[in-house]
This record gives structure tokens, C-alpha cells and sequence, in this order.
């Protein structure tokens, strides 16, 4: 009972940390609640675009003018290339199109006339690009069928009736659990610094030369003793993890109470058992206190930057994500990301999620090995 009370009374000590990270928890869910950045709709963008015809005015140009219209915004500029060149640096547009001389005729002979271009080589412009091509091949085709340009225009017209119609199937609310996401994607780097810097502090504290040697002298068995502080860290680490998850029930609501909300829960609580698992190994190979705190933000702050805490993988170069795959962190966030994105959930979707969830225990195991050899070593010397 000494040893359970010692144990608080040092975690008690260092509650100012606990607090800070928790309020940082706290502060980062309220920033994403917050935020509106995610949509469910569709909204198609027109681009802005200049047409220059240097043709006489015809049935054909007429129709290319009024296509483009009707798929962009047409903004009237004098036909001068430096106000030109100037609309496109500014981006005025972001697509001029030159209908040559003689266009018409040319079409109608089958020369294929090139329709000169200029762009700012961005997403708009990628997509006026699109669609003019898409209507010269139309037309080059219809060519074969006939050179009348009243016929030529109705044919392509009535292709270019013909169009996709965007549809969002998917049910899942993505707006509020990429909320959910992100928050227990930062939680692991809050889970990671609370329960490492703490445990390992604790145990340090118990290492120290005159706590030690009182232990020695003390009647308590060292097994007994050690399986006090054992059971000690691990009531640490599941009350850390009850913290942040009623947290995220406060914060997020009824995004959790599902099944999907339990799937967090889990792989939350697997990885705050990994992390102390990481902690017990720490103290085992480290007595100085001063050195703690810059294990902690080695592996916690890289740990975050790293593998999704911070900004998402999606965003990160291929080369951080595959350095990434060392860490546990990254199967934790991986599978927060996999269980929010989820439109169906049963075992063949979930294979991904069991995946990190073993690989979280590899790590668990690998720590408890490595932290025993640590520990035989040291006590032979």
C-alpha cells in the first residue's frame, strides 16, 4: 500500500503536466469544432476565360464562342497582347483562346486548323483545356459525316447534351468525423508525452539512491514491490485513456456513440498500452530526470510530425510516410483515419484496422522483450 500511495503521491507532483497537456487536447477539439472546411456538396467552378476570333463571324464560330460560353465566363478584354499578358498574370483569366483566320473554311476542308492558347497552367485552365478538346474532336469526327456547317453544329450540340450528372453516394457524415479524426490524431501525441513523461519521472523517482536503498532494507519482496508499481502505471495509463475518451464524448457527442465511437475507443486504448509499454522500457534505461524530457519530445513532437498528428498524411511527402511506418503512432492514425472514412463497416472493410491493431501489439511485445533484457542485464552487473 506504501509503494500505491508513493506512486500517486509523485504523479500528484506532476500534475501541472497532465493539465497542460489535456487543456492542449481540450483547445485543439474546440479549434476543430469550430472549423467548417469540409463539405458534402458539389459545385462546379467556371473558369475565366478571353476569346479572341480573328475569323469572320460563321455558323461554326459562332457555336465554338457559344459553347465556351456556356462553360465559362467569358470576360471581355481589348484585343491587345499586353492587356492580354496582363489579365493573365494577374489572374483576370486564366485561359485565352485565338480562333485563327480563315477558320472556318480550313475546318471545312479538313486542314484542322490550330486554335492557339494562352493559359496560366493551372487547375482552371486544365479544365478549359478539356473541354475545348473535347469539342474539336467532336467536330474533327463529324467532319466525316458531313461539311454542311448548320448540320456540323447540330451534331455536336447534341453530343454535348450528353453530361455526367455528380452524385454523392456515400452516408457518412464526412464533416463531422474528419472532426473526429483529427482530434484522436492529436490526442496521440498527448497521450504519448502525459503517459511516457509521467511513468518514466515516477519510476525515476523510485531509483533514486535513498528511495532505493530504503526499498532494499525494506521487508517487501522486489518482485512484489516491482508488481505494485506495475499495477500502479497500468491504473495510470487506463485512467489517461478514460480522460481523453470522456473528453471526446464531450467534445464531439454523438459522432462516438457508435460503433465507429467504440473502434476509436479501442484503438486508443491499445495505444496508450503500447505507449506504456514504451515508458517502462524508458525507465529501464534511463536514471537521469533531466534527460526525460528531451526523450519525450524526441519521440513524442517527432512521432506527431511525422505520422498524422499534426498535419495529415495525405499532405506529407511519400518519403516521411514510408520513415513514418516505425512508429506506432502511425498504424494509431492510420486506423482513426480508416474507421472515420468507413461507408460500410464488417470484417472484410475492418482488415486494415485488426492490421494496425496487431501491429500496435508487435510493438507492445517488442518493448516488454527488450525492457526484461534491460532488466536481467542490469541486475547481473
Amino acid at each position: 500500500m506504501t509503494v500505491f500511495k508513493t506512486f500517486w503521491k509523485i504523479v500528484n507532483k506532476y500534475k501541472g503536466t497532465i493539465i497542460l497537456y489535456t487543456v492542449m487536447l481540450i483547445s485543439f477539439g474546440g479549434i476543430n469544432l469550430a472549423s467548417n472546411d469540409t463539405t458534402t456538396t458539389f459545385t462546379s467552378t467556371l473558369p475565366n476565360i478571353a476569346i479572341v476570333n480573328n475569323d469572320q463571324k460563321s455558323v461554326l464560330t459562332n457555336n465554338l464562342i457559344s459553347y465556351l460560353s456556356e462553360n465559362s465566363k467569358v470576360v471581355d478584354i481589348e484585343n491587345d497582347e499586353e492587356k492580354i499578358n496582363d489579365a493573365l498574370f494577374y489572374r483576370d483569366v486564366s485561359y485565352v483562346v485565338y480562333i485563327p483566320k480563315n477558320y472556318t473554311n480550313d475546318v471545312l476542308k479538313g486542314m484542322n486548323p490550330t486554335i492557339n492558347i494562352k493559359s496560366t497552367n493551372d487547375y482552371t485552365s486544365s479544365l478549359e483545356e478539356m473541354m475545348l478538346t473535347d469539342y474539336l474532336n467532336l467536330q474533327n469526327t463529324y467532319l466525316k459525316l458531313t461539311t454542311d456547317q448548320a448540320k456540323l453544329t447540330n451534331y455536336i450540340n447534341d453530343t454535348l447534351k450528353d453530361k455526367s450528372e455528380v452524385v454523392l453516394t456515400s452516408k457518412v457524415d464526412t464533416k463531422s468525423f474528419s472532426k473526429v479524426s483529427r482530434y484522436f490524431n492529436f490526442a496521440s501525441y498527448s497521450i504519448l508525452a502525459v503517459v511516457i513523461f509521467i511513468i518514466t519521472l515516477v519510476l525515476t523517482s523510485f531509483k533514486e539512491k535513498t528511495v532505493n536503498k530504503r526499498i532494499v532494507v525494506s521487508s517487501m519482496n522486489y518482485k512484489k514491490h516491482n508488481g505494485l508499481i506495475l499495477k500502479s502505471s497500468l491504473l495510470y495509463a487506463l485512467i489517461v485513456w478514460v480522460l481523453f475518451s470522456l473528453l471526446a464524448i464531450i467534445l464531439l457527442g454523438k459522432s462516438l456513440l457508435n460503433i465507429r465511437g467504440l473502434l476509436l475507443s479501442l484503438n486508443t486504448l491499445i495505444f496508450t498500452l503500447q505507449a506504456l509499454t514504451f515508458a517502462l522500457l524508458i525507465s529501464s534505461l534511463v536514471n537521469n530526470k533531466d534527460a526525460i524530457g528531451g526523450i519525450v519530445n524526441v519521440v513524442a513532437l517527432g512521432s506527431a510530425f511525422l505520422c498524422g498528428a499534426f498535419i495529415p498524411s495525405m499532405y506529407l511527402p511519400e518519403k516521411v510516410v514510408s520513415i513514418s511506418h516505425i512508429f506506432p503512432a502511425y498504424y494509431y492514425n492510420n486506423s482513426n483515419d480508416l474507421v472515420t472514412s468507413l461507408e460500410v463497416i464488417n470484417l472484410t472493410t475492418l482488415k486494415p484496422f485488426i492490421t494496425n491493431i496487431m501491429m500496435m501489439l508487435v510493438f507492445m511485445l517488442v518493448f516488454i522483450v527488450l525492457n526484461n533484457f534491460v532488466i536481467k542485464n542490469k541486475r547481473k552487473a
